[in-house]
């Protein structure tokens, strides 16, 4: 396993910090029985960045820590499905495709967002303990999924994120 350096340390840090304020119910989007969370274009963000150590500690530690200040109830739903999209988000954008590296992030917020999804759909059922609750919310937590996937890239490749990363954490 590789050394992690002061900086890998910092980025990681600093990605859970904004997984968990983006996990604030005021910085939320208002819909019918919830919200949208902008936790997720971070968790997409840095889990094509990241490695998949340092993209489950941001990104399912971080939305774990957002739940358990804000909202309790999900914060174990939270670690499991957003970490587990955050490593698979990190192994497929990192270890595909090398020669392509946009296409296999593409195809890593892809995998995630259905990850997400169904992890959320089944822990709403398990800790509300119906499926209505689950079906209700099903629109918005593919609606969530897709902008933060969506955002999530075009912040990396367009808006410079992977270069400024790659150039102080590398």
């Amino acid at each position: 396993m590789k050394k992690e350096t002061t900086t890998q340390i910092a980025f990681t840090g600093l990605f859970m910090a904004m997984v968990i304020v983006l996990s604030l119910s005021f910085l939320s989007i208002p819909v019918p029985g919830g919200h949208l969370y902008l936790c997720d274009i971070i968790i997409c963000l840095a889990a094509v960045l990241l490695n998949p150590f340092e993209a489950f500690i941001a990104c399912g530690v971080g939305s774990f820590l957002g739940d358990f200040f804000f909202y309790p109830a999900p914060m174990f739903v939270s670690l499991v499905t957003h970490g587990i999209q955050a490593i698979v988000i990190s192994l497929i954008s990192q270890r595909t495709l090398k020669k392509k590296p946009v296409l296999a992030s593409i195809i890593a917020v892809a995998v995630g967002a259905v990850i997400m999804v169904i992890g959320y759909t089944l822990g709403r059922a398990y800790v509300y303990s119906t499926k209505e609750a689950a079906i209700v919310k099903l629109p918005y937590e593919i609606a969530q999924a897709v902008l933060g996937a969506v955002v999530g890239l075009i912040l990396c490749w367009k808006g410079g994120i992977r270069k400024i990363y790659h150039k102080y954490a590398k």
